[in-house]
C-alpha cells in the first residue's frame, strides 16, 4: 500500500523574511507524479528547493517520510531526497563518472559507491561516457549525466527541474521514459516542467503556481482545463485528447 512521502501544509519559502511562494498545501504518495507548472517567475523553482531543504522553512510545515524537513541533518535528508537542478555547471574540470559519484556523497566512503554510480549510468544508457570530461558532452549527455547522479543518491523522492528542458523531441523522450519509469517502481516524482503534452502525459497530479500561491491542484484531467491554463497564462487555450491515451492536450489557441 501506497504511502504518503513529503507532505506540505500551508508552507512558505523564500529568502530574507520575504515569502516568494506561500500557502503550499499537498500530499505526493509513494509512486506518484505531481507536476508543477505556471508562468515564469511564479516560484516553481523556489517551491522546488524549498522542499529539497535549500530555503528556510517561513511558515507552515513540510514532512518527508512523517518527519518534519527541518528535524533532518543534511546528510540524511540527501539520503531521502534527491534534486536536480535546471542548470548545472561543475566548478572544477570533473569527468563524467566523478559526477555522478558525487551522488554517493551522503552515504559516505562505502565499498559500493563506484558500482552503483557505473550502475545509475548504464541505467539512463550513458555508461560509455564515464571517463569523458563532463565540459564535452552535448546538452542532452549532460541531462543524462545530471538524472544519473541522481539516480545514484537512491532516495525514494526526486525534485527535478525541467529535466529535459531544450533537448530534441527523442532525447526528450528517452529522458521522460526513464523517470516514468522510476515512478512506476515506486519513486515520488516532483517535476517542474513547461511542456504541458508532457505534463498530461507523465502526470498523476498537478500542481498550477501564480504569484508565489496555488492557483489550482488536482488530477491531471481536472487541472488542464481551458480556464484554469488561460488564467495562469494570460492566453486562451483549446483542450483537445490524445489519440491514442485520451489524455487531454491542451495547445494555446492563439493566431499568429
Amino acid at each position: 500500500m501506497a504511502s504518503i512521502v513529503l507532505e506540505a501544509r500551508a508552507a512558505a519559502f523564500g529568502w530574507h523574511k520575504k515569502a516568494v511562494v506561500e500557502e503550499i498545501s499537498f500530499q505526493l504518495f509513494s509512486g506518484q507524479w505531481l507536476s508543477i507548472i505556471g508562468p515564469n517567475g511564479a516560484g516553481k523553482t523556489t517551491l522546488l528547493h524549498g522542499l529539497a531543504g535549500l530555503l528556510p522553512l517561513q511558515r507552515g510545515a513540510v514532512k518527508i517520510l512523517g518527519r518534519d524537513l527541518a528535524s533532518y541533518k543534511a546528510r540524511v535528508r540527501a539520503r531521502k531526497v534527491a534534486l536536480m537542478r535546471q542548470s548545472q555547471k561543475p566548478v572544477y574540470p570533473f569527468s563524467v563518472f566523478e559526477i555522478v559519484l558525487q551522488g554517493r556523497y551522503p552515504y559516505g566512503n562505502r565499498p559500493e559507491n563506484e558500482e552503483i554510480a557505473l550502475l545509475a549510468l548504464k541505467k539512463v544508457s550513458a555508461q560509455h561516457l564515464a571517463p569523458r570530461p563532463f565540459s564535452s558532452l552535448s546538452g542532452g549527455e549532460r541531462q543524462k549525466v545530471w538524472l544519473a547522479r541522481v539516480v545514484a543518491q537512491a532516495t525514494p523522492i526526486l525534485l527535478l527541474d525541467e529535466p529535459a528542458a531544450h533537448l530534441d523531441p527523442a532525447v526528450k523522450h528517452e529522458i521522460y521514459r526513464f523517470l516514468k519509469k522510476l515512478c512506476r517502481e515506486g519513486k515520488a516524482i516532483v517535476c517542474v516542467l513547461h511542456d504541458l503534452t508532457y505534463v498530461s502525459l507523465l502526470s498523476d497530479y498537478v500542481l498550477v503556481l501564480k504569484d508565489g500561491r496555488i492557483l489550482a491542484q488536482g488530477k491531471t484531467e481536472e487541472v488542464l482545463v481551458p480556464d484554469t491554463l488561460e488564467e495562469a497564462f494570460g492566453v486562451p487555450f483549446v483542450v483537445s485528447r490524445h489519440p491514442q491515451s485520451g489524455k487531454p492536450l491542451p495547445l494555446p489557441s492563439i493566431g499568429l
